[in-house]
């Protein structure tokens, strides 16, 4: 469970750097309501009324050192309907329903903070009285696409189908629980190729953080039936990235490689427009440990996505916008090709 948001009245160690020390926006520890995060950034808020609002100072905890923190024009699509000022944008519309169990737009109450237990299966009263199958939703247990729905309702950056609600603009798919389809509810962000935006590079790959859904659905891999939870154990999380443990047995945890893109970037696949596909030569490189399953991956990309073009006459050269084919000249072992080539058998799955 991701436990990102913290009472400091509850936890005062969560409070990481001095608050007397901050230059750019005087608050103290009373004034501090909520603590978010403790890896990357910290941010802090307070409590007006029933509403949450971010100080606009954060702590960079990488660098050791206090940054502005406010939304600026132009990035984030939902910025224009608010005012240019922290203490007008509630932390309810823009954050809380993926940071909560249970929000309600209403009454701007929540079951609980953080990603609890009901975030991905669902209410739980009833299994708590008498656990059996049939009475708590399991992802585990439903197709692909409403599986990987439950990590991509805040794992992707998009906007809900109906906006506003109610009057309000809000940053996260309002009304979807699990077991629903999650595309009745949020739209993927949109994207011009050959353009960078504030959420995409011009190859149409997520450039803002928590995008790994809006790659991820674009992946061999998830046409393929994997899901997140594929790879990554939710209930296992550790680490400073929070998810990063295999769940197939005899395959040592894996992690992240350090890299400011991520692992599902490099996931993506062909689709038919040779403007969406882009080698991976340049940025594999050929090391053992956790990187070379991306590797493997990578390399089941540009086996599948080469077929797929050339079986519609694309050639795996250069898109319309110049960004590179795939690099179908890169030489691999015999036996990953081996490996790819029954892993590309696979049969496609049902329930799409």
């Amino acid at each position: 469970m991701a436990n990102v948001v913290r009472d400091p009245k509850e936890h005062p160690e969560a409070i990481i750097p001095d608050l007397s020390a901050d230059p750019i926006a005087k608050f103290t520890k009373d004034q501090v309501s909520f603590v978010y995060g403790s890896i990357w950034k910290q941010r802090y808020f307070t409590k007006i009324g029933d509403d949450y609002f971010p100080e606009p100072a954060q702590w960079d905890v990488v660098n050791h050192a206090w940054k502005p923190y406010l939304v600026k024009s132009g990035t984030d699509w939902w910025e224009p309907f608010y005012p240019a000022d922290n203490m007008k944008r509630p932390t309810g519309p823009l954050c809380d329903g993926c940071h909560s169990v249970d929000y309600n737009i209403h009454t701007k109450q929540v079951a609980e903070w953080n990603v609890g237990c009901e975030r991905c299966h669902g209410p739980g009263s009833k299994h708590v009285e008498h656990p059996e199958r049939g009475n708590i939703q399991n992802p585990a247990h439903m197709d692909y696409v409403a599986a990987s729905d439950s990590c991509i309702q805040c794992h992707s950056q998009g906007r809900p189908r109906t906006s506003p609600i109610e009057g309000v603009y809000y940053d996260w798919p309002v009304g979807y629980t699990v077991g629903l389809r999650l595309k009745d509810f949020w739209s993927l962000e949109d994207h011009t190729l050959g353009q960078l935006s504030f959420t995409h590079f011009p190859d149409g790959t997520a450039h803002k953080n928590r995008m790994q859904g809006n790659d991820f659905v674009q992946s061999v891999m998830y046409r393929r039936g994997v899901t997140c939870f594929s790879c990554h154990d939710a209930h296992g999380a550790g680490g400073a990235r929070g998810i990063q443990g295999m769940r197939r047995p005899g395959i040592r945890g894996v992690q992240r490689p350090q890299r400011p893109r991520g692992p599902h970037r490099l996931l993506r696949t062909a689709t038919g427009d040779a403007a969406r596909r882009r080698g991976m030569r340049k940025r594999v490189r050929p090391v053992a440990g956790p990187e070379r399953l991306l590797r493997a991956a990578v390399g089941l990309q540009d086996l599948l996505g080469t077929a797929a073009g050339a079986k519609r006459g694309l050639r795996p050269a250069v898109g319309a916008q110049g960004v590179p084919g795939p690099a179908a000249s890169r030489r691999e072992s015999p036996a990953l090709v081996s490996h790819m080539t029954r892993v590309a058998s696979w049969p496609a799955p049902v329930g799409r």
